[in-house]
């Protein structure tokens, strides 16, 4: 069984860290804001973004602030625009996954002179895939805004992109911001930290069948929720996922088994 430490702050310190984004970038904020702290023991040596930056929403603004943020705290900027690259290839949309590899081979290319330790996927809306996975095996983290301890039968109950949706609409009574290690199947790597639990507050006289049938009620709740879980959830734990991480206190088996401090923790660290 090979066990080893995420991170091995023996080996060197402070540990390196890319910031993955795709959008306005609040978690790579707060990933930042930390680690220009006194105590943090690992840095942001990079963000990486697949928007370029003159991309605009149809509101006009820019779709991606990556650049931005690399430009306010000094730290190095790099992209490579997937719609260029799939547009490169004759398709339109970049839904066709058997050519992503050599998207992120051009991706790896740029990543790999900067020695980055960790990767920390921070709203990163592309799947990544072999290159990456494998040349940053178990040293890719990112957020999910489910509880991913949660299973229906074998399977993680809360996976994908509407999971606050899924979980309300499911008559859960507290929603949680997971840290997990990605892997190839998305959303089902090791966890690592979940945040404290929020409580579901629907209004007053809403039921749950009130909200299934009525989509702008519901869109409005959702967002209410998704909201206080990335304040409370992804903005806690992602920054002290990695510099728990840094701080050597995570070991995986290659099994789908972590380790807080040594010990067996099937459900990571809990605030």
């Amino acid at each position: 069984m090979d066990i080893r430490l995420i991170f091995n702050p023996v080996e060197r310190t402070p540990m390196k860290v890319a910031c993955f984004m795709s959008g306005s970038g609040t978690n790579t904020r707060k990933i930042i804001e930390r680690s220009e702290e006194g105590d943090s023991a690992y840095m942001v040596v990079l963000i990486f973004t697949e928007v370029r930056d003159d991309r605009l929403t149809r509101r006009g603004e820019k779709r991606c602030r990556a650049k931005d943020i690399a430009g306010e705290h000094g730290i190095a900027y790099e992209c490579v625009d997937i719609r260029d690259f799939y547009r490169s290839k004759g398709h339109r949309t970049r839904r066709d996954l058997s050519i992503r590899p050599e998207f992120d081979r051009m991706v790896l290319g740029k990543v790999e002179p900067y020695d980055i330790d960790v990767i920390a996927n921070a709203g990163y809306m592309s799947i990544m895939t072999e290159p990456l996975l494998e040349r940053y095996s178990g040293r890719i983290v990112n957020v999910h805004p489910a509880d991913l301890s949660i299973m229906e039968g074998d399977e993680r109950k809360y996976v994908g992109i509407h999971v606050v949706e899924e979980a309300i609409l499911a008559g859960e009574k507290e929603l949680r911001a997971t840290t997990h290690v990605v892997r190839e199947r998305v959303d089902y790597g090791e966890i690592l930290v979940r945040s404290e639990p929020i409580p579901v507050q629907l209004p007053e006289g809403v039921s749950l069948e009130t909200l299934r049938q009525d989509k702008e009620l519901l869109k409005s709740v959702v967002s209410e929720h998704q909201d206080r879980l990335k304040e409370r959830g992804d903005w806690v734990i992602y920054p002290l996922t990695l510099q728990m991480i840094a701080e050597g206190r995570f070991t995986l088996d290659g099994e789908g088994n972590v380790y807080l401090d040594g010990k067996l923790a099937p459900k990571g660290f809990s605030l």
